[in-house]
């Protein structure tokens, strides 16, 4: 490697300079303080560990996404881990002490064998919420109401949200007794929205015709609430499966309409974000201009199985380095606050500059012999010696 190289990182390895770090510890402490005041108790989980269980529950796609490295001292695979939820999973399971609602969150970096196609990084500041051992949808709405208050308390604005129900295809592709292969192609189908490719489907694999119907309607079955009422009638001879999982829907979409009657809603029943992973509601906040979800969650009840403690469980996720961005025009706090104090033995002044950091100022001390004063420093004040006192006074532009 040249030289002038050794300054380059990995593609999608960024390093985060000193303004954007303190916007990004604001934003974690208020995020985690708003954590903490819905009963949430953070969590904090190691960076790499046995490969098997960072994958428990998660499917093909997250197994692509993680890096892996042999463990010298065992010579057992291990992995980077590129999604927290899954170590949470094991947490509630292994330590939990009785059969009750346990809430957890976290925050910290994962890593990504491939870069996000809009963001282009491979290292998210991942930060969620998860609610363990409740099925209702009480648990769903809370989560929800959770991840729409985070993005609130990061300031990011214009929101709409996304809902949709994983349940109604597996219902439906159940009942249709479709393979494992043939289960997964038509999601395929139905994630990209494409109805020619529906009709070759249903051509080369025969299923009764009222179910390759309902299937087929899917597709179209996506717009404001009432969305589930059609589903209802177009559904009208699906399992109980379905009707139950329309039925959660309604209940959650209700709730949400009285909660933030100003938000729009979204329904989407061919959009089955986390299939293999996810086994209920499923949501997504996004904003417009956006092209991609700020945050996403939904049900993922089992999880906590090859740990030996299967229970219902919800919860979310987003990156918070993405919600910083987006907020914009958030300045440094601390870049209003900062202080420059000269180099000088004088005990009155080592008080003040003590007395300044304890109210919340950042100061920075003149080193002797330095280059550059406060305005180098990028101090909006200095403290200045006047009648024997030491003042604050604006440096000068």
């Amino acid at each position: 490697m040249f030289l002038e190289d050794r300054w380059l990182l990995p593609e999608g390895i960024e390093e985060v300079l000193p303004a954007e770090a303190s916007r990004l510890e604001m934003l974690r402490r208020d995020v985690l303080d708003l954590f903490e005041s819905w009963g949430y108790a953070q969590v904090m989980t190691p960076m790499i560990e046995y490969i098997e269980s960072l994958l428990v529950g998660t499917g093909h796609d997250l197994d692509l996404r993680t890096f892996k490295l042999v463990d010298q001292n065992t010579g057992r695979l291990m992995g980077l881990r590129a999604d927290i939820t899954p170590q949470v999973a094991r947490i509630d399971a292994r330590n939990g002490h009785a059969d009750v609602p346990a809430r957890f969150c976290y925050l910290g970096t994962v890593l990504h064998t491939q870069a996000d196609h809009l963001e282009k990084t491979r290292s998210p500041l991942q930060v969620g919420a998860e609610l363990y051992g409740h099925a209702g949808c009480a648990s769903d709405l809370e989560v929800i109401r959770l991840m729409l208050e985070m993005l609130s308390v990061a300031g990011v604005g214009n929101i709409h949200l996304d809902l949709g129900h994983v349940g109604i295809y597996r219902g439906l592709a159940g009942q249709a007794g479709l393979s494992r292969l043939q289960e997964a192609e038509l999601f395929d189908i139905l994630q990209r929205k494409a109805a020619p490719d529906l009709r070759d489907f249903f051509a080369a694999n025969p299923v009764d015709a009222d179910l390759a119907r309902m299937l087929s309607a899917l597709i179209e079955l996506h717009g404001d609430v009432s969305v589930i009422g059609e589903a209802r009638r177009q559904l009208a001879g699906a399992d109980q499966a379905v009707e139950r999982a329309l039925c959660e829907l309604d209940t959650i979409a209700s709730a949400l309409a009285k909660r933030f009657p100003r938000l729009p809603v979204h329904f989407d029943l061919a959009e089955l974000r986390g299939y293999h992973y996810h086994r209920g509601v499923v949501f997504a906040a996004l904003q417009e201009g956006y092209g991609r979800e700020l945050a996403r969650g939904g049900r993922y009840d089992g999880i906590g199985a090859a740990f030996g403690r299967a229970r219902p469980a919800t919860g979310f996720s987003a990156d918070l380095k993405v919600l910083a961005r987006l907020a914009g025009g958030q300045s440094d706090a601390f870049a209003e606050r900062t202080v420059f104090a000269p180099d000088a033995d004088d005990a009155v002044l080592a008080a003040q500059i003590d007395s300044l950091r304890a109210e919340g100022w950042r100061v920075v001390c003149e080193l002797a012999g330095q280059a550059g004063g406060a305005r180098a420093m990028g101090c909006r004040y200095e403290l200045l010696q006047q009648d024997g006192s030491w003042g604050l006074v604006p440096v000068a532009g």
